[in-house]
């Protein structure tokens, strides 16, 4: 059984920092993305990052390129996202989630929402100003 287990939210000051974790387990795909999400109050689900199966290859949304950080320790089947200076519009729930693949294209990669397949239960990040 596929299960993804997203934790570290929190509830933090704006400018400060907090790191997600999105624990994997019950997969073996050859090639895999995992993505992170999030969704605000009233707002749709905004792709954030993603990274390949083997790490090597990552994106960004332009709302959090060069804030946050994803990353991957395969021996912990676990993937990170470091979220610095972190901003009241920043405040949501946040997914991760697994999709059978990774575009050559990263953009597709994080756009088509509907192709992951398995997705945690989700973590709640608030930023106060």
């Amino acid at each position: 059984e596929v299960q993804l287990q997203a934790s570290g939210g929190g509830l933090v000051q704006s400018g400060w920092s907090l790191r997600l974790s999105c624990a994997a387990s019950g997969f073996t795909f050859d090639d895999y993305a995992i993505g992170w999400f999030r969704q605000a109050p009233g707002k749709e689900r905004e792709g954030i990052s993603c990274i390949s199966s083997r790490g090597d290859r990552t994106y960004y949304a332009d709302s959090v390129k060069g804030r946050f950080t994803i990353s991957s320790d395969s021996a912990k089947n676990t993937v990170y996202l470091q979220m610095n200076s972190l901003k009241p519009e920043d405040t949501a729930v946040y997914y991760c989630a697994v999709m059978k693949r990774y575009y050559a294209d990263p953009v597709l990669t994080l756009a088509r929402q509907h192709e992951y397949d398995y997705w945690g239960q989700g973590t709640l990040v608030t930023v106060s100003s």
